[in-house]
């Protein structure tokens, strides 16, 4: 099988350079640099038509959207490895549920905020700005409720759900989310971070 990233250094690729790293999965990295506008490149939209990284081919074929990828990656290496759960498994759903919620629930909060608060002209909005940070904490709070009975996502064990979660989480702190009025997320965070995956220029 033949697997090629298209990424660029801390943008969105970065989680799923980590998770093919945590999975130890072999592929092929080619860098798209998005400063210079090589995303818009006829021979790249031909892959990703929305211009972006990450984009993965699996034997040539392409897919996009970082959730997809690891959700893919999950499935098809995770399991074997022990890092995401087996079909039909009660984890399997808790896990597809907390990396959805990342994404979707918590992830249009993010993008509410990082528009208001850095937003240009019309787009920025202080109250708009609070609004979506009070609709984080209140996340957060979710979050910090769940693992009051347990180390990670899904229990005892570190997984892929993990990563993933925390890539959003981590992104989100260094944008000003509270994470760290909600002490049972930063530790876990710290845990997940800690990860040799998630070190280095990824």
């Amino acid at each position: 099988m033949s697997i090629v990233l298209y990424w660029h250094p801390m943008s969105s690729a970065s989680p799923v350079a980590s998770a093919l790293a945590e999975l130890g999965v072999a592929h092929e990295r080619v860098k798209v640099d998005i400063r210079t506008g090589e995303q818009r490149r006829p021979e790249f939209l031909a892959l990703n038509p929305n211009g972006k990284v990450p984009t993965l081919t699996v034997d040539g074929a392409p897919m996009f959207e970082t959730l997809a990828i690891q959700l893919w990656l999950g499935e098809r290496f995770g399991v074997e490895r022990g890092l995401w759960p087996a079909a039909g498994t009660p984890e399997r759903l808790q896990a597809m549920s907390w990396c959805a919620w990342a994404y979707v629930s918590y992830g249009a909060a993010l993008s509410r905020r990082y528009m208001a608060a850095e937003g240009e002209g019309p787009r920025r909005d202080a109250i708009q700005a609070q609004i979506a940070l009070d609709d984080m904490d209140a996340l957060l709070a979710v979050l910090d409720g769940h693992l009051a009975s347990r180390e990670w996502l899904l229990g005892a064990a570190y997984s892929l759900a993990d990563l993933v979660v925390g890539s959003v989480l981590g992104y989100s702190a260094y944008l000003g989310a509270p994470v760290g009025s909600h002490p049972r997320v930063q530790a876990w965070l710290s845990r997940v971070q800690a990860r040799p995956a998630m070190q280095g220029d990824v």
